[in-house]
């Protein structure tokens, strides 16, 4: 890692905004019972091992962080505690009880219950009653549900992690964070013992992530022991107090957050090092390379007025700015998803009117979207049809030709990414997160795009697999290709970028060079608070 990413990270980790002050504890008192224990847990699908004699103990009032890269058996490990599969072999015992969870709502029943990153409710039903479906209080003959009560009750649990959401509200108009504290409340009223918490920030602002750090503290106070998931060891340190690592779906090593620092969990994650995190590749003479893209006032009607900026071959430019900046609605109408309403886009000189991705594509634009699962890639289909989806109008019609290029593409391309996966015959829907996501980057990389548009690349995906997409978008650059990249990881934007555009409220606030770029400085504009900033724009209807 270079001196400069080292100085990004420091700052970033050592009293970021982010973490409220306080927010982690010591270690749970190592003399009390643990409340949660797993010994020997062993899981195998149609032969292929996923979990592999894992164990750990959890205690009241303890925040465990379970790490490890996707793949690792994470998630087979959090299905088997909520009942969703059944270990083969091994134990859980839970309260000093030896337990089996033969469907979801026993493992509830049984005060396990989780806060996953896209959450499932009733969209039409309110808070409430989402709380309490199927177990809601009763009065009278023949046991009519007692709404009065329900939604007082409701309200208890909301008083009492102090948080404001009315409860006659309809869970389709609430926001992510507001649906977590609907799952967290949920679970208090079920009285859990064990909350898991899986990437309950990807989609969070930071408001909202500071929220939900103060819930977390809550948790760990009243001796609920919470399970964390997550990708940013900011987080990670914030919040737990200690970790448990799963390396393909074994156990590696488990211990005290405090007695282990960054690289040392992410060597035991990928069992490797990852060398440079943020390799990067700097433009010999900036000015001299030649303008490729350039966008000059571009205006929506409701989600972003007057955006201009250029981009020059070889070169990434970031873009910043907190949920609701408009950056990826920017990115959307670039790609023709939803074409802006005034503006002018040149692609090498040449004026273009792009109004539908076929034409976004044939003019040299590619776009890779934030929701990879319902955006980026057709989860039914396998691997190398999802990769050459875009670029099949040019295989022709001989079907025995037509599939000897689709292999030749996706393997050229596979290789590239470090793709993990049995055969290219297999359903994406069965990879992990982060081998998904680069099926979505291979395939517009198929397209042999001028500039390829990445909205937020490494979401929810584990260390190795992040850096894995940094280098490649390190080597695309070398070759010429012209990167614009979304992201609301700021080591990320600072270690990649050469130039980042910040954007507030559907405007651009400031754009820094790389050396001028701070953390403090990237935040400061985002929250419109920079001294250069200019008015918040007005959107016409």
């Amino acid at each position: 890692m270079s001196s400069s990413v080292l100085s990004v990270h420091d700052s970033l980790f050592s009293g970021s905004q982010l973490v409220p002050e306080g927010i982690a504890s010591t270690v749970a008192d190592q003399a009390q019972a643990p409340v949660l224990e797993l010994s020997g847990i062993s899981k195998r699908f149609q032969g292929i091992v996923a979990l592999q004699d894992v164990g750990f103990s959890l205690r009241p009032g303890e925040v465990m962080a379970l790490l490890g890269e996707n793949g690792a058996g994470k998630s087979t490990l959090v299905k088997i505690l909520t009942g969703i599969h059944q270990p083969d072999e091994g134990a859980i015992r839970l309260g000093g009880k030896t337990v089996s969870f033969a469907t979801p709502q026993a493992a509830i029943q049984a005060g396990i219950t989780a806060v996953h990153q896209e959450t499932v409710m009733f969209e039409e039903l309110t808070v409430a009653e989402n709380i309490y479906i199927g177990r809601q209080p009763l009065r009278g003959m023949p046991g009519r549900i007692d709404w009065q009560r329900m939604q007082s009750e409701a309200a208890q649990l909301f008083a009492r992690l102090e948080v404001e959401l009315p409860v006659t509200a309809k869970v389709k108009d609430l926001s992510v964070a507001q649906r977590h504290f609907v799952e967290i409340a949920r679970a208090l009223s079920q009285q859990a013992q064990v909350v898991i918490m899986d990437e309950p920030t990807a989609a969070l602002s930071q408001r909202e992530i500071r929220e939900l750090y103060r819930i977390i503290g809550q948790l760990r106070a009243s001796g609920t022991a919470v399970i964390f998931i997550s990708h940013k060891f900011d987080e990670i340190f914030a919040v737990a107090d200690r970790y448990t690592v799963l390396r393909d779906g074994c156990f590696i090593a488990a211990g005290a957050l405090a007695d282990i620092s960054e690289p040392q969990l992410v060597a035991l994650m990928v069992g490797r090092e990852v060398g440079q995190v943020f390799p990067h590749h700097e433009i010999a003479d900036p000015e001299a390379a030649p303008v490729v893209l350039e966008v000059e006032h571009f205006s929506h009607p409701t989600e972003f007025h007057d955006v201009s900026f250029s981009l020059r071959r070889g070169e990434v430019i970031g873009f910043y700015g907190l949920v609701g900046a408009g950056r990826s609605e920017l990115m959307q109408a670039l790609f023709g998803l939803s074409p802006a309403a005034h503006g002018t886009l040149r692609m090498e000189g040449q004026t273009l009117r792009i109004t539908s991705p076929a034409q976004a594509i044939a003019a040299g634009i590619a776009y890779v979207p934030e929701d990879r699962q319902h955006q980026g890639v057709l989860l039914s289909l396998p691997i190398f049809q999802n990769i050459t989806l875009p670029v099949l109008s040019g295989f022709g019609f001989f079907l025995r030709r037509h599939r000897r290029r689709e292999m030749e593409i996706s393997r050229r391309l596979s290789t590239q990414l470090e793709l993990k996966a049995t055969h290219f015959h297999q359903q994406v829907a069965q990879l992990s997160g982060g081998n998904q996501q680069k099926v979505v980057l291979a395939k517009w990389l198929a397209t042999n795009p001028r500039v390829i548009i990445l909205d937020e690349p490494t979401k929810g995906i584990d260390i190795g697999s992040k850096a894995a997409v940094h280098r490649f978008i390190s080597e695309l650059v070398q070759q010429g290709l012209a990167v614009i990249l979304v992201s609301s990881e700021l080591p990320e934007v600072l270690g990649m970028a050469d130039r980042v555009v910040v954007m507030h409220q559907g405007t651009v606030q400031e754009e820094f060079a790389r050396h001028e770029a701070t953390p403090e400085l990237l935040m400061a504009a985002a929250s419109g608070s920079s001294q250069h900033a200019p008015a918040p724009c007005h959107f016409s209807s």
